[in-house]
């Protein structure tokens, strides 16, 4: 058939992508169609078409799915950041476990991995006494709302002129008005409306993208779930000193809460523009004493009812600001946050914990956005490194040191490395902080650091943890990680794709998977964390057999199938003159095994990030990778 912009069809929908739109297929064409639900019947109109795929927006459902559910906020379609709230959370939970399933065994070659039921058994189909790693069922949330401990909203004006706030609509600028994101902390409209009238009374202009002009961009909120503190800080397209009358802002923000249990609080008495301390007396404000600390128990069984009264929203109590700072950004940019802090109240921080460890957190820190679920998380990558007591442990990509300061209560030694030296301040602090001294830190890249420590320094490893961002790890660190020879490695990674590609590469140079949890840290919308532990194969209870095919196992020779410049000109003519760069092209490759070398996917300054691959580019270059045989054709 042949399709036309503004067509309007009837499709089923049969599955999800990675993104979480809708896929269904007519006379063998597929459609991707947002906010379609596995086993709807939708009427669409078609907006975009490409040589074997297109694009649609659903008109309405004709036939509702079992696993439809009504949105419970009203401008979920409009906003996108909950791709799957029209699915229900069961179903969501499926859908995140069996995408990373598939990703391990397509991309990981683990055709021996088998899956774990609600009862402890394996999984149909599972042959009969195969050794093999365990892919024990998803650890979900209890309420998968009001999780989220941090949320920046960019400010603007509708169309009448007024001041709002909200989200970003899905891949574009333009701001949908929400200020309370059922996602987050209830306290987010409170906070937001204060801020809006203010900037409303006192002539406060929100920030214009398009002439770079206006003082407010964003705002960024972040609550410590355990200890009830609130960080507000402005993002602002100027000195502070154009924030007029900021003072009475800070009064206002600091009264928000008063008569919520919360009270008043001293926050160490930071002044404006300089660096604020830990109060007089030593100890962090709003902290709990040790013997009130909430624990852990094992895996996906937390004990303590505080944070998830917290996440529930269920009240404001306890909840006091008490960190108020300007972040200043006069860059044209997408960057949210400046490189400047400039702090108006308080002590430039908050603190919250994690199991029994507190944490420092700074408006620049990173810090898990679901902390509730984190516990889970972490209680699992600490089981899974089967500390005793003497270990030496290397934590790489390790941010703040929030999982190495949680390893460092059972090790001997634990070794941290992370790029951002601000995160690396903030893990120190966060070790002295804690009274945890078997730690240290380096600031560099993991690829570098860890060879330089191993080979010139002698510092050898008995647990590895790596916790890398999305792209996944650099081969060099693969390989230094081979080389050093741990006895286990733990691997947390948000990107299933890019935990697969590791897996199997780590596969070949002698670990196997043991075990592998996926925790679902991201209600409503398509992401997933997931925790594997990889072990010396002859050390290893369990063994995965691998699959591989000739072409797969000759990789360089796949690489010489086609060069870049001929991927992109297959992919131009084949689709309607479309431009892919070389990064889209590496990435894709990666994902498929094709392990590109040394200089694959490095961003062009060492601060610089880099984007992901769009779905429709990742469908264009599997195309013509297909064609030129460099990966299966029904891959």
């Amino acid at each position: 058939m042949d399709w036309k912009k503004n067509d309007v069809f009837q499709v089923k929908i049969e599955d999800l992508s990675d993104t979480g739109q809708g896929i269904g297929k007519v006379d063998g064409f597929t459609w991707f169609i947002k906010d379609g639900v596995i086993g709807d019947l939708v009427e669409a109109r078609v907006m975009k078409v490409k040589k074997t795929y297109g694009f649609a927006r659903l008109l309405r459902v004709l036939e509702s799915s079992p696993c439809r559910v009504a949105p419970k906020c009203p401008v979920a379609r409009q906003c996108g950041g909950c791709q799957l709230q029209a699915m229900s959370y069961e179903e969501q939970l499926k859908f995140k476990e069996n995408k990373v399933f598939h990703n391990l065994v397509r991309i990981g070659g683990l055709k021996g991995l088998w899956r774990e039921d609600q009862a402890g058994g394996k999984a149909a189909g599972q042959p009969a006494g195969q050794p093999a790693g365990i892919f024990y069922p998803i650890i979900g949330m209890e309420y998968p709302w009001r999780y989220r401990n941090k949320a920046q909203f960019p400010f603007g004006r509708d169309r009448d002129g007024r001041i709002i706030t909200g989200f970003y609509a899905g891949r574009t600028h333009s701001i949908i008005e929400q200020e309370d994101c059922l996602l987050g902390i209830p306290e987010n409209s409170r906070i937001l409306a204060c801020i809006r009238g203010y900037m409303e009374e006192f002539r406060i202009q929100p920030y214009d993208e398009a002439s770079h002009k206006g003082l407010v961009r964003h705002a960024l909120i972040r609550k410590g779930f355990r200890t009830g503190e609130l960080m507000v800080c402005l993002v602002i397209n100027g000195e502070v000193s154009r924030l007029a009358s900021r003072e009475v802002l800070v009064e206002r923000l600091r009264g928000l809460f008063a008569g919520t249990d919360g009270g008043e609080m001293d926050a160490g008495g930071g002044a404006e523009g300089k660096t604020a301390g830990p109060r007089a007396d030593g100890k962090v404000a709003g902290v709990r004493a040790e013997g009130d600390v909430v624990g852990f128990g094992s895996a996906g069984h937390v004990a303590g009812e505080a944070a998830g009264e917290t996440a529930r929203g269920e009240a404001f109590s306890g909840s006091r600001v008490v960190s108020i700072s300007c972040s200043i950004n006069r860059e044209r940019t997408n960057v949210i946050m400046g490189r400047e802090i400039v702090n108006l109240y308080g002590p430039g921080y908050i603190t919250d914990y994690i199991g029994n460890v507190c944490y420092r957190i700074s408006p620049l820190s990173f810090y898990q956005v679901n902390p509730v679920q984190t516990e889970r998380l972490y209680a699992t990558a600490l089981e899974y490194a089967g500390l005793t007591g003497g270990e030496t442990v290397w934590d790489l990509y390790c941010g703040i040191g929030t999982i190495s300061l949680f390893l460092a209560q059972k090790a001997g030694k634990v070794y941290g490395v992370e790029l951002v030296p601000q995160a690396i301040a903030d893990a120190r602090a966060n070790a002295r902080l804690n009274g945890i001294q078997n730690v240290e830190f380096f600031v560099g890249k993991a690829e570098e650091v860890l060879p330089d420590q191993f080979e010139n320094h002698g510092i050898r490893a008995d647990v590895v943890v790596v916790d890398p961002p999305r792209k996944g790890c650099d081969q060099v660190c693969l390989d230094t990680i081979i080389h050093m020879a741990p006895r286990r490695v733990v691997y947390v990674s948000c990107d299933s794709a890019t935990l697969a590609r590791d897996l199997k590469y780590l596969g070949e140079g002698g670990y196997g998977v043991e075990k592998v949890q996926t925790v679902d840290m991201f209600g409503q919308g398509v992401h997933v964390e997931t925790v594997c532990l990889l072990s010396k194969l002859h050390e290893a209870k369990h063994h995965v057999n691998v699959t591989l095919d000739m072409d797969e196992m000759d990789l360089t020779a796949a690489e010489r199938k086609a060069t870049y410049e001929e991927i992109k000109k297959y992919v131009a003519k084949h689709n309607d003159g479309m431009k892919v760069s070389n990064l889209y092209i590496a990435q894709i490759k990666q994902k498929h095994g094709i392990i590109e070398r040394e200089n694959y996917n490095k961003p062009k300054s060492e601060k610089g990030g880099q984007p992901e691959c769009p779905k429709e580019k990742e469908i264009a270059i599997e195309e013509a990778l297909k064609y030129f045989q460099m990966i299966p054709s029904e891959s």
